[in-house]
């Protein structure tokens, strides 16, 4: 008996949701891109749809809650709901089996999975709603569905991280690196600018450690041998934005000394100066703590040489305050630290034990409220120096790229700078043009004069 169904019968639907962090949002891609092959449609309701499929987050509290409460609502509004993700590779304790939280809080789910499982849910969905058909190429686009506007598009260039930070069990969920060979990366590139991609946003969870598990082996790209490694992959990428007037903007990089070479390639404009780096502490005692792989004495003098090579750089960076055992001389370094680096978009998180997480059996725990406390002094010297910096950007003028313009920017619009990633850095307020005959389109660029700061904004006139 054929596991399809007619061909003239309606497409199932599949409702969606996808949580978490930019590398659980291309998981979703994958799986959508695949339904749509199969010719699934999707549902924007929950009631409206055949199966429910949440991606779900399981790093924090907060986000483990929010995952386990869009499952109840997809069971109590469908009844029919797989769950994939982080929070699907989690036990409900250390001795448990995978998932075994989820099906003990949501009996009734049909399939968990964890992250980047795109075939067992795919399994899955076979089982419960039979697919259309059998996919064709000419289904959908060459690069996948997206769930990011048109014009921009996260690259994901490995799963999995070889660190293992005491505060985090991202490895556990996602497994050691494993590195995308370097042609596929390249030709999902191409397919992205060519689809009309105005900025590419690469992500991984250790991007500056490309290549490490298969020892920078040369790979191939149209014919032609090309290393994989961080170095050859962002300067090849830059070369393919130039081409198409585009932007390539790094996440997630690691301080490694090799990071340095790529900084040339920021100062000749084929990738943003823009460089995404989770530091999350300063001394060297806490970092040793955590386990992280830098100390903080070698990243002050790093970031110095980087705006030697590259005035322009922007450093975007996270933080956690009230680490167990953290000091107040420990967490002052932390605050100097941040006076002298005078890191330009900075994040602070009160420390959150997560289950699993090493640093929960590390002694001297700090009161929730002392955690708070220091969060919120590291915001306070933070925004001062993202305001302080933002402020010094008037009068500038600067390429924008447009997020939201109604009426073709008659009455004004949203962009972000080099300066900004979506959604986690600030954007551009564009005012409405003084010349009659300029406009405004989304995912176009525009040059605008900055004319003042608001927040963790700017205030900007397109000329």
């Amino acid at each position: 008996m054929s596991d399809t169904i007619s061909p003239t019968a309606a497409a199932p639907k599949i409702g969606f949701v996808s949580l978490g962090c930019p590398k659980a949002l291309t998981d979703s891609e994958l799986i959508l891109t695949q339904l749509r092959a199969e010719g699934y449609e999707t549902s924007k309701t929950f009631a409206g749809a055949d199966l429910v499929i949440v991606n779900t987050c399981g790093f924090i509290d907060d986000a483990v809650k929010e995952s386990l409460d869009t499952i109840g609502e997809a069971l109590a509004e469908n009844g029919k709901v797989i769950v994939t993700g982080c929070l699907g590779a989690k036990g409900s304790d250390a001795n448990a089996d995978a998932g075994s939280l989820v099906r003990e809080i949501h009996p009734s789910v049909l399939a968990v999975t964890g992250p980047h499982a795109t075939q067992e849910v795919m399994d899955a969905v076979h089982t419960h709603v039979p697919k259309p058909h059998d996919p064709f190429i000419d289904l959908v686009p060459a690069y996948g569905i997206k769930l990011t506007p048109k014009h921009y598009a996260y690259l994901k260039i490995s799963e999995g991280c070889n660190h293992r930070c005491s505060f985090c069990i991202i490895p556990s969920m996602r497994g050691d690196l494993v590195s995308r060979p370097i042609g596929d990366v390249l030709n999902e590139a191409r397919a992205l600018f060519e689809s009309g991609v105005k900025e590419l946003l690469v992500i991984s969870q250790d991007t500056s450690a490309y290549g490490v598990d298969v020892k920078y082996r040369t790979g191939f790209w149209d014919g032609k041998p090309v290393k994989t490694r961080m170095y050859e992959l962002v300067a090849k990428l830059g070369e393919m934005a130039k081409q198409h007037g585009a932007w390539v903007r790094l996440h997630y990089v690691y301080p490694y000394p090799h990071v340095d070479e790529v900084l040339p390639l920021m100062a000749e404009g084929l990738i943003l100066p823009y460089l995404d780096v989770p530091l999350q502490h300063a001394h060297p005692d806490v970092l040793k703590r955590m386990k992280r792989p830098a100390n903080g004495e070698k990243n002050m003098e790093r970031i110095a040489r980087w705006r030697e090579t590259c005035p322009d750089i922007v450093i975007r960076s996270t933080f956690i305050a009230g680490f167990p055992g953290e000091t107040e001389a420990e967490f002052q370094y932390l605050l100097d630290f941040m006076q002298e680096a005078r890191i330009d978009r900075a994040g602070c998180f009160a420390y959150s034990p997560v289950e699993g997480a090493t640093a929960n059996n590390l002694e001297g725990a700090l009161p929730d409220e002392v955690r708070e406390e220091r969060r919120a002094r590291f915001m306070q010297i933070a925004e001062a120096v993202s305001v302080d910096k933002l402020r010094s950007r008037i009068g500038a003028t600067m390429q924008v790229l447009v997020d939201s313009a109604p009426g073709l920017g008659r009455k004004g619009g949203v962009g972000r700078s080099y300066a900004d990633a979506p959604e986690i850095d600030g954007t551009v307020r564009l005012l409405p043009p003084q010349k009659a005959s300029k406009t405004l389109k989304v995912g176009e660029f525009t040059k605008a004069k900055i004319v003042a700061a608001e927040g963790h904004d700017l205030v900007a006139m397109p000329v």
